[in-house]
């Protein structure tokens, strides 16, 4: 059954714009890329109707054209044509070759600023953009995306990780564990690229991202694995971050509702609901809940935690953009597979206005 509460940020009728991006150069196991691909073929579009939403899904884009665009203008004269690209992800390509530590940076530049263009367009027609990764490395895309059109948002990211490693604290070089410092412009990306020279035919990346988010205007739940860089980063930017302990000492209501407590107090005017936008990546969940997910942590939430999360925002009326990010169908047998997907659906009805009662 679905709530009767009215979104007010969203036209009528309410529309759900799903973006499919079967992506994963932000990270090094294989298998992401196809997380998109089965939560629509468990009958995503459909389930989303029966909710009462109007659903617009034109198909998964296709980043072929990226890189095909990247290894023609690659200096290697053993660049790759768009069919022969390598799609292993464990390290970078010849025609991608890393900055520093970090791998794969001009194509994940440049199809997070292709997704970016795609979630703006659709949140500027007062439809409700559902980004389905994918590598959490897209929410450069989607929450750029989101703040264009709605520039008072604020972020809620639950995940079991900060992402917000930059280029001078990454241990791995993957970026999926960076995109919230990119959004900010923290210094440690900053001082890795000011150096870089392009090509004629190229840019630097990630110089398409403007820093549109601010340290109040996002709110962690769920964390558990973060690294000592990160911890930092946290403290001196005052970030409010709802940990694990957090979650056992004061439960998952108290949680949620001091985290949208603090955005609205931030909110440039605090009588005024702020405009939400949910990055909920699987690994928040604890394993056994949502096991097919690529760095799963132990002492997550629980299925009910994770639901509740996604209800109350939607009871909010206040939500303008949706990820659910690193499901990855390659990970653990058949069955968990089934159960990752079938969460991941889950909690999207539940952030679109599914109830219990």
């Amino acid at each position: 059954m679905s709530s009767e509460i009215i979104p007010q940020f969203l036209k009528a009728p309410k529309t759900a714009s799903i973006v499919g991006c079967p992506f994963s150069g932000g990270q090094p196991k294989l298998g992401v890329d196809r997380g998109p691909i089965h939560l629509v073929e468990a009958g995503l579009v459909n389930q989303l109707e029966e909710l009462g939403w109007n659903v617009k899904f034109d198909g998964h884009h296709q980043f072929e054209d990226i890189k095909f665009t990247l290894s023609s203008s690659s200096v290697d004269s053993a660049a790759p044509t768009a069919s022969s690209a390598d799609n292993d992800t464990s390290t970078s390509n010849h025609w991608d070759p890393p900055i520093g530590i970090l791998k794969n940076p001009r194509l994940v530049s440049r199809v997070c600023e292709e997704v970016a263009k795609v979630v703006s367009g659709h949140a500027k027609k007062g439809e409700l953009p559902v980004t389905l990764g994918g590598d959490h490395s897209l929410a450069m895309g989607t929450i750029s995306g989101t703040l264009d059109a709605h520039p008072e948002a604020g972020v809620i990211w639950v995940d079991a990780h900060a992402d917000i490693n930059t280029a001078a604290t990454t241990e791995s070089g993957n970026i999926h564990g960076m995109p919230v410092s990119f959004l900010m412009g923290l210094d440690g990306n900053q001082q890795a690229f000011s150096n870089f020279n392009p090509s004629p035919s190229s840019q630097t990346p990630f110089a398409w991202i403007k820093p549109v988010l601010k340290p109040s205007s996002i709110v962690y739940i769920g964390l558990r694995d973060v690294d000592a860089g990160e911890k930092k980063i946290l403290k001196q930017n005052g970030i409010k971050a709802f940990s694990m302990h957090d979650v056992d000492r004061y439960g998952i209501g108290k949680v949620v509702e001091m985290a949208l407590d603090h955005l609205n107090a931030n909110n440039a005017n605090p009588d005024k609901l702020r405009p939400i936008h949910l990055s909920f990546d699987v690994d928040a969940l604890d394993p056994s809940v949502a096991p097919s997910t690529g760095t799963p942590v132990r002492g997550g939430l629980t299925f009910r935690e994770g639901h509740y999360i996604c209800e109350r925002i939607w009871e909010t009326g206040a939500l303008v953009g949706l990820d659910l990010m690193e499901v990855n169908p390659s990970l653990e047998d058949d069955i968990s597979v089934r159960q990752t997907v079938a969460v991941g659906c889950s909690l999207v009805r539940s952030a679109l206005g599914e109830t219990l009662l």
